[in-house]
């Protein structure tokens, strides 16, 4: 299709408010319906934009491969997880440290429910989960599907970590329901 905007024919056509753009326009479309009607009349040639198509510059790539640079040489790129600050551009354990190593070492140890463990800690059952999982507390930074090495002092060493993993993994199965001599009687 051809973009309502540029008149540039992509491959990969964006839909929105019932006109087409391409991938460059649709990256600077408004988000109500009459000012994308305003913005559709605003005709612009699609060879200016043609440069940004050459060298693949779109919104928010430079600030993507930044953050990815960042992450690879161990410095944090979001906020910190409960259990740490950032002090001058790194991690440092706070306060909180001392709760997470009791929730793992609780989840552990214990044959409590995830829903016991995160009444006692005041957080939420999917809150208590994604604490349990973050790979932050082994020393490592998560960004964009990818796992690096960080600078900061690991909280949890690889053995709880794994084994809680593990009990997750375990205790997260999906139940075998089996239905068994199950007589409907659906004639009245």
């Amino acid at each position: 299709m051809v973009c309502s905007k540029c008149g540039y024919a992509d491959k990969k056509e964006i839909e929105k408010f019932g006109f087409k753009f391409c991938s460059i326009c649709a990256a600077f479309v408004p988000d109500n319906k009459k000012s994308v009607q305003e913005y559709v009349l605003e005709k612009i040639d699609w060879k200016i934009l043609d440069i940004f198509r050459k060298f693949n510059c779109y919104r928010g790539k430079k600030q993507r491969n930044g953050m990815r640079i960042q992450a690879k040489e161990g410095h944090p790129v979001n906020r910190p997880p409960l259990g740490y600050s950032i002090t001058k551009g790194q991690f440092s354990l706070n306060s909180d440290s001392l709760k997470v190593i009791s929730m793992f070492r609780t989840f552990l140890n214990q044959n409590f429910s995830l829903n016991a463990i995160s009444k006692q800690f005041g957080v939420s059952v999917n809150g208590l989960k994604k604490i349990l999982m973050n790979r932050c507390y082994l020393g490592e930074i998560k960004f964009s599907g990818k796992i690096y090495k960080s600078n900061h002092k690991p909280l949890i060493d690889n053995e709880t970590f794994y084994a809680v993993q593990r009990k997750i993994k375990q205790i997260s199965r999906p139940r075998n329901k089996k239905i068994t001599n199950l007589n409907i009687n659906l004639s009245k």
